[in-house]
């Protein structure tokens, strides 16, 4: 038992602070695994934020949202990309992404349903797996937020560079002083960082309005690629390529390059995640949060089907440009029709805007309950009395982003966020399987454990055949058995244990096959990822268990004594676990 007095703070001296890093270890063993429950998540945590979210949103406020944080910058260059894999099939690989990513979303609607708060992925893996767990991907979270919202700001700069025709090199103040890839200083980037930190401060309802229209317009320009796609473009271009030495037909790479197609593309589908992170400020969660999570996922896929069909109809694969494939189409064309290429470049900037106006309300809102948990300083859960807003999260990390932007040049997105926010997808889909079949305190969680672990191994080993095995029939019965052995887990794993939980309200559909696949899936797409991705991840995965150890569970630890935290209380978890049970019998 830990001899420090719970009623004196850990931090409230240097002598006070040695002395809990002596007993880290007992409080690594008491707060690491320890769960929150739904209970507490909507009432005693919730209300460490002081003043209540107003509840404004309804469910087409949550589909704008969700369009608009999906339908960014990214479809603007992961199609060409994805061409270079795909060829012509590329539409298949966005209707294949997207059936990944309406996997993913059913998951997190679950949760968004059961328990309406901000906290999206972070409050879902606390419930679930606990504290530790849960800081670690939160922590991966904002670090992808914060990284690739200051990316987006600065390729709006590009954008609107490339629209009126003015390099972004001049929109930018070059400091020769400064190590390269640091020395360009953008304070266009910074001024709109700002200018959305205000927006999303002022109030949820407003920014949803201006999400809106800029969703709107974009949706339009989006409207306007696609009809010029079809109109200008040829059908032949769906089987014959420019150069005839080059594979033909709509498959020129096999089912391969449709995969591999799908992979890159799935990345233009992240954002829907910051959509759950508005749950506590709907006001009929039941009804709007399914409607708007799936539904916008639904839309985005079909916009996304019809764009890269358009682009493939416009010019054979094999020339189309991979950085950027629609501008690149009309710009310097001599009949007529150059002035369309600045066009698109003004909706890929309404597509930025919105990106970042929703993930800054995302991101803002993680730390606000990462806050409410104590292990980051409880003044980021503080809501403003009048704004009814996370003003103390939304404006330190508004400020983090903008001076992010000011002078590091990072890519736009891409690889540089998807592992942390996929390694995110892969989690809440095993904490919905878990959350199902284990009631804490009442059910042995090893079976289920013991699933979980067992078909990841085996999508790892199905990955890797695929990644690695060079291609011919020894790959193609490698992969089958892998296939085999994942069903036959599953099947096994469904006929043994039972579920221990009926959602009361909204549930995936068949469990455990649904979140199974998306398990899947997602470890298949982050096995498509590049080495550098990896070492970013583990870098601020590292640095987060080192800030979780010197900081984070003192801090919890202290809550606790002093009865601010009491998720972990086991009479409240088995009287959950009771009411659980109850629930299974009456569906």
């Amino acid at each position: 038992m830990d001899s420090s007095s719970s009623s004196s703070s850990s931090f409230s001296s240097l002598r006070a602070y040695l002395s809990a890093l002596s007993h880290t270890p007992t409080r690594l063993a008491l707060r690491a695994l320890s769960v929150s429950t739904s209970y507490d998540e909507m009432s005693q945590v919730r209300a460490r934020s002081g003043t209540s979210m107003r509840k404004t949103l309804r469910w087409f406020d949550l589909v704008s949202l969700g369009i608009g944080g999906m339908v960014g910058a990214g479809v603007f260059v992961t199609t060409g990309h994805a061409t270079l894999y795909a060829g012509p099939a590329v539409l298949l690989s966005y209707a294949i992404a997207g059936f990944c990513a309406l996997l993913s979303a059913f998951c997190y609607t679950e949760f968004a349903v059961d328990m309406p708060v901000a906290g999206g992925a972070f409050s879902y893996l606390r419930v679930t797996f606990g504290e530790f767990a849960a800081f670690l991907t939160g922590a991966n979270l904002v670090a992808d937020y914060v990284l690739s919202n200051a990316a987006v700001a600065r390729g709006l700069t590009a954008y609107l560079g490339t629209t009126i025709g003015i390099s972004s090199a001049k929109w930018r103040l070059t400091v020769p002083s400064l190590p390269k890839g640091f020395n360009e200083i953008d304070f266009v980037a910074v001024a709109v960082v700002l200018l959305i930190t205000l927006v999303i401060c002022y109030s949820t309802r407003e920014s949803s309005v201006v999400n809106m229209i800029l969703t709107a317009l974009h949706i339009l320009f989006i409207a306007f690629v696609i009809m010029m796609g079809f109109w200008r473009g040829n059908w032949k271009n769906f089987t014959e390529p420019a150069n005839p030495h080059n594979p033909s037909g709509f498959f020129p790479h096999g089912a391969a390059g449709v995969f591999k197609g799908a992979a890159l593309v799935y990345l233009s589908y992240i954002g829907y995640d910051a959509v759950s992170t508005m749950a506590e400020e709907v006001r009929d969660p039941v009804k709007d949060i399914p409607v708007g999570v799936s539904g916008s996922v639904v839309v985005v896929t079909v916009l996304y089907c019809l764009m890269a069909a358009s682009m493939t109809k416009l010019l054979p694969y094999d020339v189309i440009n991979a950085e950027a494939p629609f501008s690149a189409a009309f710009s310097g064309r001599s009949d007529g029709w150059g002035w369309v290429s600045r066009v698109i470049g003004v909706g890929a900037s309404f597509g930025i805007l919105t990106s970042l106006l929703v993930a800054m309300l995302g991101q803002a809102r993680y730390m606000c309950v990462i806050g409410r948990s104590n292990v980051v300083p409880s003044w980021f859960a503080r809501v403003h009395p009048k704004t009814s807003t996370p003003v103390n999260a939304s404006a330190f990390l508004g400020i983090f982003t903008a001076a992010i932007a000011l002078f590091t040049d990072l890519d736009v997105l891409l690889n540089l966020v998807c592992i942390g926010t996929l390694f995110v997808f892969y989690m809440v889909a095993n904490a919905v399987i878990y959350r199902r079949y284990v009631a804490t305190g009442t059910t042995n969680p090893w079976p289920t454990l013991s699933f979980l672990c067992s078909f990841s191994i085996t999508a790892i080993m199905f990955t890797l055949i695929w990644k690695f095995v060079p291609t011919g029939g020894a790959k193609a019965g490698m992969l089958s058995v892998s296939g085999v052995i994942a069903i036959a887990i599953l099947q096994l794993f469904h006929c043994m244990v039972p579920q221990v939980r009926k959602p009361e309200f909204w549930g995936v559909p068949f469990m455990p096959w649904i979140p199974s696949i998306s398990i899947f899936l997602n470890v298949f797409l982050l096995g498509s990822l590049d080495g550098p991705s990896y070492v970013r991840f583990g870098f601020f995965s590292a640095v987060a268990v080192l800030f979780y150890v010197f900081y984070s569970v003192h801090a919890s630890f202290d809550a606790e004594g002093d009865d601010s935290l009491t998720a972990n209380k086991n009479g409240e978890i088995h009287v959950e676990s009771k009411e659980i049970e109850d629930q299974s019998f009456e569906v």
